[in-house]
Order: C-alpha cells, then structure tokens, then sequence
C-alpha cells in the first residue's frame, strides 16, 4: 500500500511508520522541516495546514491517508471531502476526549461530551474535544464510508508522560530543578488511562487496509487503569532510584489555580476530573482478541527511566517561568530562578512570582493589541 500520513513524527506517528514498513508498505510523511528518506519512508516537507499543498499532494493517489493533524471544524470542513474522494480509505485521528463523564466503562456508543454538555458557554467554544466531535460528525454524515476514525486516550512515550493536565517538559523539568511534582487532589483521585505508544500503533496498523474498520470508529486504549495520585508515584519512585533523595508532591487542593496559569481549565473540567475507564471489546473483535497492551506501570517506569538517561533530560531550557513562579509562590518557596535560561524567562518569574495580578493584565493589554 501507499499510505500518506499527515504529521506522522509524533509518540503514535514514529512507531506506526516503522511497523507499516515492516509490513512492506510505502510510506510518504509530510513534514515541516526537511528530513531524509529512510529506505521506504518518504518525507515530503511542506505545511499539512496548507490546503494548496495538500491538494498537490492528493493527486498522487494513495491508498490511505493517516492523519495526525489537528483542525479547527472551520478548517476541517473545508477538507473533509478532498480527503475521502483523494483515497481509499481515510484514518482521522480523533480523540477519546470526546466522550462524557461515564459511571460504566467507556464503548464507542457512549454519549459524548458535544451530544450531552449543557455548558452553553464551553459549547460556543471550539475547545479540542469539541472540534474533535464536531470533525467526526463530518464523516459520520458523509455519503463515502472510506473512513475510519481512531479515537486514543493519553498515549505516552520516552518522551511523552503527562501527570494530569501537564506535560513532561513541565512537570518533570520542575522536579529536577528541585520543586516538587504537582498534582491537585481533584485530579489525583480519578482514575486515568495510559496507553503506550507503540500499542496504539500496533492497533491503527492493523484498522489500516482492513475492511472491519471503514465506516467505523474506534478507541484504542490500555485495559489497564489508575489513579492519577498512583500514576505520580510511580514517576516518583522512578525519580528517586535516578537521583538518590526523596520527591515530594504538591497536592493543592482544586485545580482551579493551576489550569488558570497553564490555560487548560476545560481539559481539566471535562476529562481530566472524569474517571477514564474503557471497555475494548470492539477494538478486539478487529484486531484479535490476543492483541495485548504493555502493562501500564510497567511502561510508565521504562519510559521515565529512558529519557532520564537521554543527556536532554539534564537540560532546564524548556522551564516555564510562569507555571515556575506559580508553584514557588504557591509551596511558598523562596523566589529563585534556577534553572532558567534566558533573561527573559527570568523577567516573566520574577514578575509573576511578585506581580502576577499586574503580569496578567500586562499580557491581556497586549494581546489587545
């Protein structure tokens, strides 16, 4: 097959282009930056954004597109169709964000968040979640059935571990320069579900050329769950073996100072504060019911303990100042810019961490403008 994916660098992209190769497929990445072609993989730079581009690209004739992008519905109403009349079968990257808060194990047919929220304010938004079930209902409503949406939960690999609502380069970089994790005791109780990225290709490259999956969506998720609060122990132990002293956790006790700063308060309330529980019975009935997910924990410390051996985890140039200024302000922790590269960066502390009312307006001020 000639399969075209779109953005395809990612934790899910990188394994799923290396197994569709394995499998004897060629492969063509759009990429923003140049890159050199490896045996089958073709890389093709050039903005996926930009529809002219991609038209140019679709007149290639691939067999099938992966596509990893992100749009606004503004922006993906505008390409639905170039896509499923361009190919014979279309793999939307979806997102299992997209369902509602559930008592029972989550199924494809359980209610999403669009279909049910009566938050008339969150609904005027195109918050991800929304643009992602705004974009699947383009397909579900299409007259072509040449689609396939694939819907995963938190996939993590070496280089990408969240804890809650942050990601790596926040979290962990804050340990390392000597503050503690984060985790707000809103979100620590809830049960959550992490999905190793290379399982999540292994299952989007069995839906791919499979006629069980046109039509269809899917979420591809661990069987495994835990609750955040445990999902931090584990980064800690990990932390501990590595740097040979104890780590310790904030725990405040909502979420509402923390997703302010970070600007993910709707992440937040309509998933991160939900227990995450699925049931994969459908992905099974496709892909095998021997199909099986790395162990959760397990994979959380090998990952953690991977790019803790990677020389970029020793580097502080990804600190945020402001999340930085906050968690010092908040632990009540001597002011102290540790860590920080740039001058810059040491301003934005330093004002947040003394002025973060006046830093706020001064920022509202100028994005105005």
């Amino acid at each position: 097959m000639r399969v075209l994916v779109l953005g395809g660098t990612g934790a899910m992209g990188e394994p799923l282009v290396r197994m569709l190769v394995e499998r004897g497929d060629k492969i063509y990445v759009t990429s923003r930056r140049k890159r050199q072609d490896k045996g089958s993989v073709h890389y093709i730079q050039g903005d996926a954004h930009n529809l002219s581009f991609i038209k140019q690209e679709l007149s290639k004739n691939y067999d099938a597109i992966v596509d990893f992008m992100i749009y606004s519905t503004a922006d993906f109403r505008d390409r639905s169709k170039l896509y499923l009349n361009s190919t014979g079968q279309y793999i939307f990257l979806s997102s299992a964000r997209v369902y509602a808060d559930s008592k029972k194990p989550i199924t494809e047919n359980s209610p999403r968040l669009l279909d049910v929220c009566k938050d008339e304010d969150y609904l005027k938004t195109d918050e991800y979640a929304l643009a992602k079930a705004r974009s699947e209902n383009m397909l579900f409503e299409s007259d072509h059935k040449n689609w396939t949406i694939i819907r995963p939960y938190i996939t993590y690999n070496t280089k990408r571990l969240q804890l809650g609502g942050l990601e790596l380069g926040t979290w962990l970089t804050a340990s390392l320069s000597g503050r503690p994790l984060v985790l707000p005791k809103d979100v620590g109780k809830h049960q959550t579900t992490m999905t190793h990225g290379d399982d999540v290709a292994r299952a989007m490259a069995a839906l791919i050329g499979n006629n069980k999956a046109f039509g269809e969506a899917f979420h591809i998720t661990g069987n495994e769950h835990m609750k955040w609060r445990e999902v931090a122990e584990v980064y800690m132990e990990v932390l501990e073996e590595k740097i040979g002293s104890g780590v310790e956790i904030y725990e405040p006790e909502t979420s509402k100072g923390l997703s302010g700063i970070m600007g993910n308060s709707a992440q937040i309330r309509y998933d991160r504060t939900y227990n995450r529980v699925f049931d994969n019975a459908k992905l099974l009935s496709v892909c095998g019911a021997n199909f099986d997910f790395t162990i959760m924990r397990n994979g959380l410390r090998q990952c953690m303990t991977d790019y803790l051996n990677l020389p970029e985890s020793k580097k502080f140039n990804t600190l945020n100042p402001v999340f930085h200024a906050w968690l010092d302000k908040s632990t009540g922790k001597k002011c102290s810019s540790r860590g920080m590269v740039s001058t810059m960066d040491k301003l934005k502390y330093f004002g947040y961490f003394y002025a973060p009312d006046l830093m706020a307006a001064l920022k509202k001020t100028i994005k105005k403008y």
